[in-house]
């Protein structure tokens, strides 16, 4: 059987150990059990060198991950604003609300999305642990991104990309499109999921515990799949606004929006999940209109709060 401890066999490698560890069943999981915490807790450092020492082994075969991976519009836009914040407004065009409070942009390039998914598929047969998510559901194929989050993915390269769409791309794009939600955005959040026919196949309606959430497909232009649509609760009259992704798109949206996945009937579909939130869980008020106007300085300007080491989940 193999081990669940950190024990270094002498001349064992970091990468080697890491890959000899079992980890806790799908059952213990679900059901968070202690020692599923404690196998995460006590395998933390090991895992974080393991995956330092996958890049380092892998590095002539992994592409760079940068924000050259995303929409030029998009990509020039921001870099426009974050020069000149007077500028803000062509980013603001590229998203388009097409249900109250979601907003639809292109975010990743449809031709470097392979770029993307080779990374993510070498992740996942680098054969060390990957916490899945399990939240309201436990997603088998996902993985937890956030350098607060248990069995998260640690690759440093990976870690420099998520925090640029976070910091760079989500925060300011999410206070222009949803400006209460400033003072409760310094904290962050992400996970990727997974849907497929017959594993993990749907999502029921639900609100996230953010001040904003970003969904983006990184499904490839020629990866199609059917179903899988998110629907979208419009409190203005009560209707459900079924939505569905192409590759490399964005939803952005205020976590109270109820929202559900429906059933995949074919192929998969894979999408980053990011989330924005206050110190200790902290959201905002559900009157935005009382918001205070911000400057666009404001909007553009990278935060140096410290984060703290709490998980959602």
């Amino acid at each position: 059987m193999a081990s669940t401890t950190t024990e270094n066999q002498p001349g064992t490698s970091n990468l080697t150990t890491a890959r000899a560890l079992a980890l806790p069943s799908r059952e213990a999981m679900l059901h968070r059990h202690p020692s599923v915490s404690r196998f995460w807790s006590q395998n933390r450092e090991l895992l974080t060198d393991a995956w330092r020492e996958w890049e380092e082994t892998e590095q002539g075969n992994l592409v760079k991950l940068d924000d050259s991976l995303l929409d030029t519009k998009l990509k020039n836009a921001v870099e426009s604003a974050w020069q000149d914040p007077t500028k803000e407004s062509a980013v603001e065009d590229l998203w388009q609300e097409v249900s109250p409070g979601v907003y639809q942009c292109q975010f990743f390039d449809p031709d470097r999305l392979v770029d993307l998914r080779d990374y993510l598929n070498a992740v996942q047969e680098a054969k060390i642990p990957l916490r899945p998510p399990y939240g309201i559901a436990l997603n088998r194929f996902g993985a937890m991104l956030d350098k607060r989050s248990e069995g998260f993915l640690a690759a440093p390269d990976f870690q420099y990309l998520y925090n640029q769409l976070l910091d760079k791309y989500m925060r300011p794009v999410a206070r222009l499109l949803f400006p209460e939600i400033i003072g409760y955005d310094a904290q962050t959040f992400g996970f990727s999921i997974q849907y497929q026919p017959g594993i993990d196949t749907s999502l029921q309606l639900h609100s996230d515990a953010s001040a904003a959430t970003l969904n983006v497909n990184l499904n490839l232009p020629d990866e199609t799949f059917t179903g899988s649509e998110v629907d979208f609760y419009d409190p203005n009259n009560g209707d459900i606004n079924r939505l569905s992704f192409s590759p490399g798109m964005a939803m952005l949206h205020r976590g109270a929006v109820a929202h559900a996945a429906q059933p995949i009937t074919s192929g998969k579909r894979t999408n980053f999940v990011l989330w924005l939130y206050g110190n200790h869980m902290q959201i905002p008020n559900d009157n935005p209109s009382q918001t205070k106007p911000l400057s666009a300085q404001e909007r553009w300007t990278l935060l140096t709060a410290e984060k703290d080491e709490f998980a959602p989940f």
